[in-house]
């Protein structure tokens, strides 16, 4: 009787701490992911983190941005985490907003995009985007010879694309500047390959990202100026300024988006989220690996791996504000 009553007592110790390491046992998460694989290692980052408090992840769908925010609004999936603050609000707001859900931490932050030209074309005077309205400076980008500036652009759905609309709208560009849309990494190439055989580029790109890796700002390349005053979409408002420069797009952050149902009932989840923090050079870094061939689905979860353990301290206080929470 007394061996019985001492293992049942070291029991119903050990339950509570079970607990309190595992606060996610027994509940499943069903993620979203983006179709870009460049992002997914953030994303397996946090599945490896919820796993560890005890979380079962469920086989993710992939979509691209705006269908990722419907998803999540519509309880189709309950997190994802490559919500652009300001790029991707109107997709937020359109999927139920704060109502249903929240924008939660700021798990990447400094995030840029814009336009950029080789530099020597830069060098030779083009410099802003609005310099694309005379007929011979566009001509310079022309690729396919119908005298128009081509523009590696961006995909539909992505919410770039409305920005680059709104600005050939608003500068006058649209009888200059071909908008090319497509698989972006396509059109990059076929852009590359151009200034590689001594051609003019004009390309829309952004960081985090391997393209700036490839085409380095200030060496390869140079972001164009924007004028000032130049309209976002919808009468947004937004700071678009980066190194003194105004690049028409807003400085952004990226943030995990989650359902505010989720988030009531698993606050360890929650506080992970609030905690999580990547740097922005380590997003372009795992771009770069996946474009030069390291693009498995083994090679992103190693990836995902190397981060977790080159960051452990910081791994390891995520779960630890988690648990806390969760008590």
């Amino acid at each position: 009787m007394k061996l019985f009553m001492t293992t049942a007592m070291t029991l119903a110790l050990a339950l509570p701490a079970f607990a309190q390491d595992k606060p996610g046992e027994g509940v499943t998460v069903r993620p979203i992911l983006s179709t870009q694989i460049e992002e997914h290692m953030q994303h397996l980052v946090l599945f490896k983190a919820l796993e560890d408090l005890g979380y079962t992840i469920a086989e993710p769908n992939e979509a691209e941005y705006q269908t990722m925010h419907l998803a999540v609004g519509a309880g189709d999936a309950d997190f994802m985490a490559v919500s652009w603050e300001v790029l991707h609000d109107a997709f937020f707001q359109e999927a139920g907003g704060e109502a249903v859900m929240t924008k939660v931490g700021t798990y990447i932050d400094g995030a840029i995009q814009g336009y950029m030209v080789d530099k020597a074309s830069y060098d030779a005077g083009v410099t802003d985007l609005s310099m694309l309205k005379d007929p011979a400076v566009a001509a310079r980008f022309d690729a396919d010879g119908d005298g128009k500036a081509d523009l590696a652009g961006c995909i539909p759905g992505w919410g770039c694309e409305r920005v680059i609309e709104t600005h050939l709208d608003a500068l006058g560009l649209r009888d200059t500047v071909t908008h090319n849309q497509g698989a972006y990494p396509a059109i990059i190439g076929d852009a590359m390959a151009r200034k590689d055989n001594g051609g003019s580029i004009l390309y829309y790109t952004w960081v985090p990202y391997w393209v700036a890796g490839e085409l380095v700002p200030g060496t390869d390349a140079e972001w164009l100026s924007v004028p000032a005053g130049t309209p976002l979409p919808d009468g947004a408002t937004a700071n678009t300024e980066f190194n003194g420069k105004n690049l028409g797009f807003a400085v952004d952050s990226i943030r995990v988006v989650a359902r505010n149902d989720f988030l009531e009932a698993n606050p360890a989840a929650r506080a992970l989220f609030e905690a999580a923090r990547m740097d922005i050079n380590d997003v372009s870094a795992e771009a770069l690996r996946i474009s030069n061939g390291e693009d498995k689905p083994e090679d992103l979860q190693r990836h995902a791996e190397e981060w977790i353990a080159a960051h452990q301290a910081d791994y390891d206080a995520w779960l630890a504000a988690a648990r806390a929470a969760a008590q």
